[in-house]
């Protein structure tokens, strides 16, 4: 089936000039829409940041809303992917307020609110079993980085699983009470890989060989299980792979939905894995997941990174992006038309 004409959109550039400030001050950077050049387009989004992240403990399934702060972050995404000029067909996203919210928020800054949402438990977070509802660094300093890098990032290693009684079980969770029977006690990447790829099959890839542009709005592991299939990213190098919250990473794909080459035809610099584009930038993403590294396993960084004045600095990339320059940026544009 050929893809509607209204998903194939012209390509807006980004300003080429050395300052991003014109001489009003303004920002005049624009977003590439990814709806160019091919019928099959996608983008993942990981949501925004929640009480949990803000708190550095493991999440899982639980149910942790967004902070003001991820609010912020969701509504950015959202005018991410409004200045790309996208259209999307649908959204699909998990069972988890963080992930619902975060997308409700996007659809709400890009105008597309009418757009159906299909949400499924095979796109929750993995399930993170007995580890769920401790602090990452405290479980750093008792098992060391070497474990808990596996825990969380390895192909095939989960973590200890979660008993019956523990208190975030999502047994307990009435959404799951007519599936008690599939809710995993532990998950590893290779699961969490498992399940989504059935929903891959059965709904992602049908849906986009109709020709309709997609966004999945997920969770950083679920989204870590697809691009390790989209890209053929390996067992041994998938433990290096992470992803930021709230930057959209937007894939074209061919007829037999495999990424194509980025324009300018390198893999991006912010992981090294990747063919598909951050509509934020490479180097913003990769000091995002410079601070999560530090955040997690740095035992000698003992304040909170997602408290601490580093947050400023991610509010003014985050007005960066959206066209709204820092104060200091500001006056220079201000003097530079004086």
């Amino acid at each position: 089936m050929q893809p509607k004409s209204s998903t194939i959109l012209s390509c807006q550039t980004r300003n080429q000039s050395n300052s991003p400030i014109n001489g009003e001050g303004k920002h005049t950077e624009t977003f590439p829409s990814i709806n160019k050049d091919t019928p099959y387009t996608l983008c993942f989004l990981r949501h925004g940041q929640s009480t949990w992240n803000r708190d550095n403990v493991f999440i899982g399934w639980t149910d942790t809303p967004l902070t003001d702060d991820g609010v912020l972050e969701a509504r950015i995404a959202g005018q991410m992917m409004q200045k790309s000029g996208i259209m999307f067909d649908e959204v699909h996203t998990s069972m988890l307020r963080r992930c619902i919210r975060t997308t409700n928020l996007v659809l709400m800054e890009m105008g597309q609110e009418y757009l159906p949402v299909h949400k499924h438990w095979r796109l929750n977070e993995r399930n993170y079993g007995d580890l769920v509802g401790k602090n990452k660094k405290e479980t750093v300093r008792q098992y060391g980085v070497d474990q808990v890098k596996r825990w969380r990032r390895s192909y095939d290693e989960p973590p200890p699983p979660m008993s019956p009684d523990h208190e975030y079980h999502p047994a307990k969770d009435p959404r799951y009470r007519m599936m008690k029977d599939q809710i995993p006690d532990s998950e590893s990447l290779q699961d969490t890989k498992t399940r989504s790829r059935v929903y891959w099959d059965e709904t992602i890839a049908p849906a986009l060989k109709e020709g309709k542009t997609l966004l999945v709005v997920g969770h950083e592991n679920n989204l870590r299980s697809l691009i390790m299939r989209l890209e053929g990213i390996s067992r041994e190098d998938i433990i290096n792979l992470n992803l930021p919250r709230a930057v959209p990473l937007a894939y074209r794909l061919d007829e037999n939905l495999k990424p194509l080459d980025r324009p300018d035809g390198k893999l991006d610099q912010a992981t090294g894995f990747l063919r598909g584009e951050w509509l934020g930038g490479d180097k913003a993403v990769a000091e995002i997941l410079a601070r999560d590294e530090k955040q997690v396993y740095d035992t000698k960084v003992t304040q909170n990174l997602e408290l601490d004045d580093s947050r400023k600095k991610w509010s003014d990339w985050m007005n960066y992006v959206i066209g709204k320059p820092s104060p200091e940026a500001k006056a220079k544009g201000e003097a530079a038309a004086a």
